[in-house]
């Protein structure tokens, strides 16, 4: 178990690495993928309205005998509810299904054009003290200069796509000038990573499997990877990762696979801007 945190912007603590939860199967196997998570040793537990499993995340949350108080929970805010009243309204039913009373972080899952009446809700939503952080999800610079203009809170996370072949330097780079703390999905590229010539040089050099020495570079990149899967030596081998180091040069090598290349498509029911 890591007992390691980053600081939020607001103070709040989160842990340096989280368990995912998308597609993680059946109800029943998502229960049990959530406690054995937890019972492995992760604190962080990212779920989302979209993913259709809340309601099986706050069970194995309940069902793992942890106090709540020890887990940082997060879901997110799809794109058919943005807006003041329907984001209220979401955010009461994701509670009303995690079975909490509280999140730990809530975020927009992608931009919208009424990011800014959104955000208003999440203000709020923070400002009663029914959520501990507030961020977003998938935003570029142009969209948090927008948020920015009006927000009286900056958003204190962006969870983005992040891995070796999707580094997004300037982007984190902003984000840190910005005091924003960056997660990453798709740290492990959903598995096509496994295969890269360069990684599975490292791993055997530091006697390590390819999915550690990325979610390594990640930390070490001072970015939060939420990896996810439903196999429970997988899930015990990602979180293993905290008595190694990757030398500097090791770090500039996985920096040069950046491609570009994303894992995943934007949603087509997203009015997603580009800027």
């Amino acid at each position: 178990m890591s007992d390691e945190y980053k600081i939020l912007s607001n103070g709040v603590k989160i842990p340096i690495i989280g368990f995912g939860t998308y597609k993680l199967g059946s109800h029943e196997d998502s229960i049990e993928a959530v406690k054995e998570a937890i019972k492995i040793g992760y604190r962080h537990i990212d779920a989302a309205a979209f993913y259709n499993n809340e309601e099986a995340v706050g069970i194995g949350i309940k069902e793992s005998k942890i106090n709540r108080e020890e887990i940082f929970l997060t879901t997110k805010l799809w794109n058919d509810n943005h807006g003041y009243e329907k984001t209220m309204k979401s955010f009461n039913e994701s509670i009303n299904r995690l079975g909490v009373e509280y999140l730990d972080l809530y975020l927009v899952h992608w931009p919208n054009k009424l990011n800014l009446e959104t955000w208003r809700a999440f203000e709020d939503l923070y400002n009663q003290g029914k959520v501990k952080s507030i961020g977003v999800c998938n935003f570029k610079e142009g969209h948090i200069e927008d948020l920015k203009k009006s927000a009286k809170i900056i958003p204190m996370v962006n969870q983005i796509e992040i891995h070796p072949y999707r580094s997004q330097k300037n982007m984190i780079s902003y984000c840190k000038e910005n005091n924003i703390q960056v997660i990453a999905w798709g740290p492990i590229m959903r598995g096509k990573i496994f295969s890269d010539a360069v990684m599975l040089e490292l791993a055997d050099k530091y006697n390590r499997s390819v999915p550690q020495i990325t979610l390594k570079w990640h930390i070490q990149n001072g970015v939060i990877p939420i990896p996810k899967s439903s196999n429970i030596e997988r899930i015990k081998e990602n979180l293993n990762i905290f008595d190694f180091e990757i030398s500097y040069e090791d770090m500039k090598l996985i920096d040069q696979l950046n491609k570009n290349e994303n894992v995943s498509s934007v949603p087509e029911n997203t009015t997603y801007l580009e800027y």
